[in-house]
């Protein structure tokens, strides 16, 4: 069975990179096909990037602008310059098109994203194609941009950088997880059959004042004393996961424990918890390096309790990597964030004591963990 070439225009931005990298979950499934911005400024290298593609999903697009006007031009301006492409390379690729909820408001983005699905729904008719047109609710999840993506990104960076939100409208909201759209996504394209018009459910649906209290929940439990929240649902994994991303890592880690000193030696107390889990331990003989590897939903927590070690952290699609070293005369841990791929080496010259802590019981059917080098 030969793999699918799928092809992301807007792979650099929030969902974009998303489903990109869970494209690349999928290696014996799905070719990835790398698209950049400047692509849409050459029609030739367009036009080669669209022949290359048996599924293109158009993301690209223009959400916020001081004139609305330039918003409606640049995204109309984007779905036509992609059907020149289409039409010159001949291509009978199967589109999927992203559009919102706003297709029923009256302002110009609404109407941008409604004549855009309009106009590729008619090349596909008239090429025989293959046409998906998504009307997706408001998408929230780890790494999307403050100010811009969603009011969960601006409230989630401002409580782990010193500000306050504030809530400009205390509207209920329709809402899906990145990582849940991309589920559906994912199952369009297996499906090979394309709908002219498919309108995504959400997922849960809250009140800005709700999403507000639970993050600010999550300041005072997790970020301010590393206590891990209850987590009652998929949403609040969810939710809880999405906050972390905005956590400067940097600065943030490593976390030292109290260490509790007497004539009977030293008690730390390690995790505190408010949802369950798997605790494991682990020695290390000196030079050996444990993990390579990340989780795309998995709450981890590596806790050195005697050695030296150092713990190596990489965003997945990025270079920089960060380094936290450890030593068991001062207990300290590291939270693990989704998408990090990860390891911990033993850098001393004795055995390298480690706690290992996960909010889920292992399943080998579903291990969630990838691996990659840091």
């Amino acid at each position: 069975m030969s793999k699918l070439r799928v092809g992301v225009t807007g792979q650099q931005g929030f969902i974009g990179r998303a489903l990109f990298n869970s494209l690349g979950l999928f290696p014996n499934e799905f070719e990835r096909v790398r698209f950049e911005r400047v692509i849409f400024e050459d029609q030739a290298n367009l036009e080669k990037f669209v022949s290359h593609c048996d599924v293109i999903i158009h993301l690209a697009a223009m959400n916020r602008h001081h004139d609305p006007e330039v918003i409606y031009e640049t995204n109309i301006l984007l779905v036509q310059k992609l059907i020149n492409a289409l039409v010159k390379s001949k291509s009978k690729a199967h589109v999927l098109f992203s559009s919102s909820s706003q297709e029923e408001r009256d302002n110009l983005y609404g109407r941008s994203k409604k004549e855009g699905r309009e106009l590729l729904s008619n090349w596909a008719t008239k090429s025989e194609a293959l046409f998906t047109g998504m009307i997706i609710p408001n998408v929230f999840g780890p790494f999307g941009n403050p100010h811009y993506n969603s009011f969960i990104a601006t409230f989630s960076h401002q409580f782990t950088h010193g500000e306050q939100p504030e809530i400009e409208v205390d509207g209920q909201v329709k809402l899906i997880y990145v990582y849940e759209l991309i589920d559906v996504i994912l199952q369009e394209i297996r499906s090979k059959k394309g709908k002219t018009l498919l309108n995504i459910p959400h997922t849960s649906e809250y009140k800005v004042s709700e999403i507000l209290k639970i993050l600010e929940g999550y300041k005072i439990q997790y970020f301010e004393n590393g206590i891990i929240p209850e987590l009652n649902s998929a949403f609040e994994l969810n939710l809880f996961n999405t906050f972390r991303s905005y956590i400067n890592h940097k600065n943030y880690f490593p976390v030292k424990y109290v260490k509790n000193t007497d004539p009977r030696g030293s008690f730390v107390e390690i995790i505190r918890l408010n949802v369950g889990g798997q605790v494991s331990f682990s020695t290390t003989v000196p030079g050996i390096t444990r993990g390579n590897h990340y989780h795309t939903r998995k709450i981890e927590r590596f806790s050195v309790i005697k050695g030296k070690a150092l713990i190596q952290l990489r965003k997945i699609d990025t270079s920089e990597v960060l380094e936290f070293y450890l030593d068991g005369d001062q207990p300290a841990y590291v939270d693990m964030p989704i998408w990090y791929t990860h390891n911990i080496k033993n850098i001393g010259k004795e055995e390298l004591y480690t706690n290992f802590w996960i909010n889920e019981f292992y399943d080998s059917n579903d291990p969630d963990t990838f691996f990659e080098n840091v």
